[in-house]
């Protein structure tokens, strides 16, 4: 059993943003052939959903599925990027987990 699949848990996390009143959205990242032609679009490793948090920090989410979701080298170096510049940069596996992690960082 995988549990939840990254796009409910995100889905259920932008939902959970939105009730609490957290400016967020989701950010599309990846590729597609286009023709013959490969185009990028958004930043490599960037989170799923971005944000504001209430009080002005900038707010990174990486969704996960339930069980086993890892973060990718790329994803672990924006992620630190974001916390080391006072930002809240979080990898959560659940919208409980996220509300969990969020009361930890003083955002909700």
């Amino acid at each position: 059993m995988k549990g939840q699949p990254e796009s409910e848990v995100l889905r259920s996390c932008l939902e959970y943003l939105h009730l609490k009143r957290i400016y967020a959205w989701r950010n599309n990242s990846g590729g597609a052939k286009i023709g013959k032609q490969f185009v990028r679009f958004g930043m490599v490793g960037s989170a799923d959903i971005l944000g504001i948090t209430k009080d002005g920090r900038f707010l990174a989410v990486e969704c996960k599925r339930e069980k086993g979701g890892v973060l990718s080298d790329a994803q672990k170096e924006f992620l630190g990027k974001i916390a080391g510049s006072g930002g809240v940069a979080l990898c959560v596996h659940s919208v409980a987990e996220l509300a969990a992690k969020l009361e930890e960082n003083n955002v909700v």
